[in-house]
């Protein structure tokens, strides 16, 4: 008897309708989607492959590329009058400079831009793909750049924003390594000829980001983007005025 009231719970709980079983919330799909892509498209090469076969020419706006993580995919969705004609987001919600490596071909060379705006480290910082070194996030940035110029592309080296923490990393103090990684990027930029994007200045309070600009301490609101765009529109102007590198490929 006790195996066939058993039986019996079983074949309810299998035959119960999706809505009486718990819903996988947003940040668990976010995850289990994360991991996924980890195992069979590191640097998810698919997000953006059809957007970029389909992207048609703007004569009279030169082509400008956002690389970054979520703050610059965020940008495109919560500012889109930002990206007039010529302007690309190509940000993707969690991505290392390791990642955006990986894609950087795909996703900048291959379409040919005037300029690219290179945004990257918060989630180095945080470990989303393991422990990274500020010497590897460099490395990294510094083969993008160096990608870039060699293909005739003007570089904006973007700040990592301001945070103290990371909602999804508890207990971590990100601001050293930030203000590290910031006067390195500014460095960096000097040296090679790129120029640099001071969008720390425009928002934080002490090394947090300013809650006006946004609530969760590292994504800018719709509030947060419109004190971006001036800094964005200047470094524009800059790079564009800056002599085309060399092509050395």
């Amino acid at each position: 008897m006790r195996r066939v009231v058993l039986a019996a719970i079983a074949a309810l709980i299998l035959a119960a309708p999706a809505s009486a079983q718990q819903k996988e919330t947003d940040a668990q799909r976010w995850t289990r989607e994360w991991e996924e892509r980890l195992h069979n498209d590191f640097a998810y090469l698919a997000r953006y492959r059809d957007a970029n076969a389909a992207l048609t020419p703007t004569p009279g706006h030169p082509r400008i590329v956002f690389m970054g993580d979520s703050i610059t995919e965020g940008w495109a969705g919560k500012m889109p009058q930002f990206f007039t004609p010529g302007r690309i987001g190509r940000g993707i919600s969690g991505q290392t400079t390791a990642q955006m490596l990986l894609r950087f071909r795909q996703d900048v060379i291959d379409l040919h831009p005037a300029v690219v705006q290179i945004m990257a480290g918060t989630n180095d910082i945080a470990g989303n793909t393991g422990p990274t070194t500020d010497a590897q996030v460099q490395g990294n940035i510094m083969s993008m750049v160096e990608l870039a110029q060699a293909h005739g592309i003007r570089v904006i080296l973007a700040s990592i924003p301001p945070a103290d923490h990371f909602e999804w990393k508890p207990g971590l103090k990100p601001a050293p390594r930030i203000a590290a990684l910031n006067g390195w990027l500014k460095d960096y930029a000097a040296q090679v000829g790129a120029t640099y994007a001071d969008y720390w200045s425009a928002l934080h309070v002490g090394d947090a980001l300013n809650p006006a600009w946004g609530s969760d301490g590292v994504h800018p609101n719709e509030a947060g983007y419109a004190a971006m765009a001036p800094v964005a529109d200047a470094a524009i102007k800059q790079a564009l005025a800056k002599p085309q590198p060399r092509k050395t490929r």
